[in-house]
This record gives C-alpha cells, sequence and structure tokens, in this order.
C-alpha cells in the first residue's frame, strides 16, 4: 500500500487505487503503527517508513494557516480542501508518538519541532474527536520531556472535553476515587456482580447521534483524570466507556460496534452494519489504557472482545484480520467483510495486534500490581 511518497488511501480489492490518492490522517496512523513496531526492534525498512511518513507529514503543514492538509492526489499535489480538525489532530498524535518513543534523536526533533509549531491550531479546536486526540498527543509530549506548551495545552483541552461531557448524573460516584492510588476502586459491586454506573445512564453521549471513533473520548477523558489528579474525570471516562462496551456487546458477548449505514441516533434503532475497524481499534486502546488505570478485569475482556472483532469473534463469524499479510477489510456487511482492504483498516489492525501483544504480556508479568481489580 506504499510507495516513495505515502501509503495510498484506499484500495480495490487488495490492490491500492490511486485514484484516491493519499491522506495525512492514514501517515500519522502509520507512524503510530512504526512505532509501536519499534518497541520490539529497530530495522532499515522502519527507519525508511518512518523518515517517509515525516517528511509527508512535514509537506501537509501549511505555516500560513499553522494547520495540516489532508488529501494528497496521486500526482503529489495538494487537494485545495480545507483542513478538517480530525485530521490536524491526529497528526499531532503521530508527531508525538515519534517524541515519546524516540527523544533525543534526530527523528524525535525533528517531529519536536513540527508538533510544536501545529499545537497552536488544536487551541481552537471544538470537535470533540480532535480535542480528544489532541489532548492525548499532549499526553505523550510531556512524557517525551518536551512540555513547554504541551502541558497548558493539555489543560485547555482537558477542561474543553470535561464541559462537553458534563452531567450532574455523575456526580454521586466521585467519592468512589481515591486520588492517591488515582485508581478506579469504585463502581463495582463488592459482591462481584458487575453492576457499573453505566447500566443506569440512559445516554451518557453528549451528541444526539452515536457515529465514528467512540471510544476515543472515554480514552482521552481516563488520560485526563489520571494525568491531572481529577477523579470526577476519571469516573467519567469510565462510566461513558463501560456504557459503550455494553451497548456494543452481542448476544453472544461479542464485540458489535455501531454500523456506519446509519448509525445510532438516539431516538431510532442502531445501525448494525456496515461495522468498521476504527472502531474495534479504539475501544482496544480506550480498553486497555481503562485497564491499566484500574486494574479492573472487566477492562481486558472488553479489549480482547474488541480485538477478536478482527478475527472472527464478530456478528457473522468471519475474521476480517489477515495475520499473514498484515491487511484487514474495509468493514463488515451482513454478508461477511468488505472485499476491499484499504490503509485505514490495515493501520487499525495492526495497532490493535501490537497493543494486544503488550497489554497479554504486562498482565502476565505484573498481576499483582493491579488495585481495585474485580477479577
Amino acid at each position: 500500500m506504499s510507495d516513495d511518497l505515502g501509503l495510498w488511501q484506499h484500495a480495490d480489492g487488495v490492490e491500492p487505487d490511486h485514484r484516491f490518492g493519499y491522506c495525512t490522517d492514514d501517515v500519522a496512523r502509520a507512524i503510530v503503527v512504526d512505532m509501536l513496531h519499534s518497541r520490539e526492534g529497530t530495522s532499515a525498512e522502519l527507519d525508511v517508513s518512518l523518515r517517509r511518513s515525516l517528511r509527508f507529514v512535514g509537506d501537509a503543514f501549511d505555516s500560513t494557516s499553522g494547520r495540516f492538509r489532508n488529501l494528497r492526489r496521486a500526482d503529489g499535489r495538494w487537494s485545495e480542501e480545507g483542513a478538517s480538525e480530525d485530521c490536524h489532530a491526529r497528526a499531532l498524535v503521530g508527531l508525538a508518538a515519534v517524541m515519546a518513543e524516540m527523544p533525543g534523536t534526530e527523528l524525535g526533533d525533528r517531529a519536536s519541532n513540527l508538533f510544536m509549531m501545529a499545537l497552536p491550531a488544536a487551541a481552537s479546536f471544538g470537535a470533540m474527536r480532535a480535542v480528544s486526540a489532541s489532548l492525548l498527543a499532549c499526553g505523550s509530549a510531556i512524557d517525551s520531556g518536551k512540555s513547554v506548551g504541551a502541558e497548558p495545552a493539555f489543560e485547555l483541552l482537558a477542561s474543553t472535553l470535561a464541559r462537553t461531557f458534563d452531567s450532574p448524573e455523575l456526580e454521586p460516584t466521585l467519592g468512589a476515587f481515591r486520588p492517591e492510588t488515582r485508581r478506579f476502586a469504585g463502581l463495582v459491586d463488592r459482591s462481584g456482580d458487575h453492576n457499573n454506573l453505566a447500566a443506569s445512564l440512559e445516554w451518557p453521549w453528549p451528541e444526539p447521534v452515536l457515529t465514528y471513533e467512540n471510544a476515543l473520548m472515554p480514552r482521552a477523558l481516563i488520560a485526563a483524570g489520571l494525568r491531572l489528579g481529577r477523579p470526577a474525570l476519571l469516573a467519567q471516562g469510565c462510566a461513558v466507556l463501560d456504557w459503550l462496551i455494553e451497548v456494543q456487546a452481542g448476544e453472544s458477548g461479542q464485540f458489535s460496534p455501531i454500523g456506519n449505514t446509519r448509525w445510532w441516533v438516539r431516538t431510532g434503532e442502531r445501525s448494525r452494519f456496515d461495522q468498521q475497524p476504527i472502531e474495534a481499534g479504539v475501544m482496544v486502546s480506550a480498553a486497555a489504557d481503562a485497564f491499566r488505570a484500574t486494574g479492573r478485569r472487566h477492562y481486558l475482556d472488553a479489549a480482547e472482545a474488541a480485538y477478536g472483532w478482527f478475527l472472527g469473534g464478530n456478528d457473522v463469524g468471519v475474521a476480517l484480520a489477515d495475520p499473514v499479510r498484515g491487511a484487514c477489510s474495509d468493514g463488515l456487511t451482513p454478508r461477511g467483510p468488505s472485499a476491499n482492504q484499504g490503509a485505514e483498516s490495515m493501520l487499525m489492525w495492526l495497532t490493535a495486534l501490537e497493543q494486544m501483544r503488550e497489554l497479554r504480556r504486562s498482565t502476565e508479568i505484573e498481576p499483582a500490581s493491579r488495585i481495585g481489580s474485580d477479577v
């Protein structure tokens, strides 16, 4: 799916569809995958891939507007389409991943310089997915030691996201947290019955329609609560994530994400198909982070279920991912997987694969470190 310029956006079957060119969204996701792979060791191929992607993202940045362009034609020309908040936020996530994984290196410094030039635009974001992704990017940047500008941006984005999810229904749970450990210790019945807060919330979502990349928002709330030492944000993140896990569970416990045919309007029925790999990928990430924050086995199970969706643990019972080729079908229909295998699908599968590998390894090594576990 790659050439010397970047990563082709779409595929016709298993072959790149050059008509749609490239997009910064996918190149930024490819950087994240490269950084996850780098934890297992570096290689010449990984270095070539990362340098190509950083060059692409650098070319995408418009210094006049301070924003990243997204769509690029096959001939290398950029589309005149206006920059999206989501694209900009994903570029920040990719750059911050390099900063965190490769501090003090040439590539880490290059990513840091571009990140700091692009960060001011995030202060004006209003779309909650862009706010959430930018917040997570700032967290990675802070972890890299390049915190100048990232810390106040993190606090601003956390405040924006908290206002978006403001709900009086969450207030009674705030005493269930212990700030000194920043671990989840409540919302789980001591008898073992997982009678969590989410079950009592009719619609804890700030929009009238549940659409795409949904688990990204509670993941960001959890990250904000942990870093800022604010139990209320952690409570909100866990409660909303619990609700998403519950409403996206099939009859046999399989992960059954909201389909993008009609999404799920609050006053109507949820769309069952076409299910997208991005939903399974972001659920793996969110559930893994929630487990690390809380120690609850519930989140390990949710991560495993979302990961299993790629491999046949879904509503149709067929695999979408091809572990040998590293490819993934673009969606799940009532008739089975889509025949097309585009960049986003491949990257979400590879991200989920690496995160589950790391999560499984960490839970085998540190079972006694869990606090408030419901195992």
